[in-house]
């Protein structure tokens, strides 16, 4: 047995003990969870009694690779900035290319991003890099707070010694240093900017905890959506509340789907009389195509080694799917054939992360659909991505007053601020053969260590 494997069996026999499941301490847990406003209509965000173990050698792992990543996506947004058919590449909208060849003000590509990456015995697998509205920051911080004092933590940490790794601050820092690079000189006042669907009345919760967080620390903040906004004598206001820094956390097709270039936020943001963070810019790494230009030779061949060697290591072969040559393995293949023969090892993703197209993975469909899926893929902008085998854990999930033990896949996702590792969350889903499942949710990351 690993140390986390030990570790997780004692907190499950904690957890299961006759003491604890007649404490009454989950539903407890849930109604702190709840009032702490971590709840979405109501119900906990996080079904889970237990935290996600990482060891501190798997933490540095995914801080070297984090870092190394953000350093290589940094040069392929230089590259693609100065070079049209690398930026053709990116499949980017028009309005999406015009927004991106906007100089924000600072240097960095993306002043906060997030991976999506799994950890299986020792091995570390990159699939997404979000750099234009990370999430996960502040309820992973508020989860982490929560966890670490609860009953069968409590109990647990006699044994083992355990680090939250919390992001709030760091963000806050990132942002600023955002706006002093921007020229910022007096304290800026922060609008965090939200995409709400039109259902949604409330504002996010996560939104709230970091505005409320940003007020303690000094900073006027508000919450605000794009139809609030006005731009007038050089100023971008929310009524009377002036912006000069805009945290963005929706994303860029989010905000093309409903407004224009037109919009206020533009334009401010084309004149600088804003600092956005992220800035347009940060779209071209949100695109799946991003690991096709990370994955192909040719482009990263003057990257310094250690870049290379973790993008060998932990990013998954990826291409845009057209009809056209490329390489695999070194060797020359023709891509849609190679798709079309290798179903059991690919799956096919759409280029953005909105939108009404699907993923499809290969060994979960027969032929048929397969060449089905292709024809669509050949249609819209779509990649192919070697096949990341999903991570399984088993948590005790705590559902309508009962506690059961289920099969989780597990996303460890760990945040940069201006290229620098600096905090971590996780995503939890149950495991279902169809993929559809109402038990999800985010839960707090903790680094262990035997005492």
């Amino acid at each position: 047995m690993t140390q986390l494997s030990e570790a997780v069996a004692r907190y499950h026999k904690i957890v299961e003990s006759e003491s604890f499941q007649k404490s009454g301490w989950a539903e407890a847990f849930q109604e702190k969870m709840v009032a702490q406003r971590l709840a979405n209509g109501g119900r906990p965000i996080c079904p889970f009694l237990r935290p996600h173990f990482i060891t501190q050698r798997q933490f540095v792992a995914l801080a070297r690779a984090g870092e190394a990543l953000a350093s290589a996506v940094e040069r392929i947004k230089d590259m693609a900035l100065q070079n049209p058919a690398l930026m053709a590449r990116m499949e980017l909208l028009p309005a999406e290319k015009m927004l991106a060849a906007i100089d924000p003000g600072y240097a960095h590509f993306s002043v906060a991003a997030m991976l999506d990456s799994h950890i299986h015995n020792g091995e570390l697998r990159v699939v997404g890099y979000n750099a234009d509205a990370p999430s996960g920051i502040a309820y992973g911080e508020a989860l982490g707070d929560l966890f670490y004092d609860c009953p069968p933590v409590k109990e647990f940490r006699k044994k083992y010694a355990l680090t939250k790794v919390g992001g709030k601050k760091h963000l806050l820092q990132a942002l600023l240093k955002a706006w002093k690079e921007f020229g910022g000189e007096r304290k800026p006042q922060i609008a965090i900017l939200e995409f709400r669907p039109q259902f949604q009345t409330e504002e996010s919760g996560e939104l709230v905890l970091l505005r409320e967080f940003f007020q303690r620390e000094g900073y006027n903040t508000e919450i605000v959506v794009p139809d609030q906004l006005e731009y007038r004598n050089g100023a971008l206001s929310r009524g009377d509340f002036r912006i000069d820094l805009v945290y963005r956390r929706m994303l860029v097709e989010e905000f093309l789907v409903r407004w224009d270039l037109t919009h206020p936020l533009v334009r401010a943001y084309r004149e600088r009389a804003i600092c956005m963070v992220n800035s347009f810019r940060a779209e071209l790494a949100q695109k799946k195509a991003i690991f096709d230009l990370l994955t192909d030779d040719m482009i990263v061949a003057t990257f310094p080694a250690a870049e290379r060697k973790v993008i060998r290591e932990v990013i998954p072969w990826t291409r845009v799917v057209s009809q056209r040559k490329t390489t695999y393995k070194d060797t020359t293949v023709d891509l849609v054939e190679f798709i079309l023969k290798n179903r059991q090892t690919l799956v096919l993703k759409p280029n953005s992360s909105t939108g009404d197209l699907h993923s499809f993975n290969g060994w979960e469909t027969d032929e048929a659909g397969w060449e089905r899926a292709l024809k669509g893929a050949l249609r819209a902008p779509y990649v192919v991505q070697e096949r990341v085998s999903t991570i399984r854990e088993v948590f005790p999930v705590f559902m309508y007053g009962a506690l059961e033990m289920r099969d989780m896949e597990v996303d460890v996702h760990p945040h940069t601020y201006l290229g620098k590792v600096q905090g971590c969350s996780a995503w939890l889903r149950a495991a279902t053969p169809s993929g559809f499942t109402t038990v999800a949710g985010p839960a707090p990351v903790f680094i262990l260590e035997s005492k």
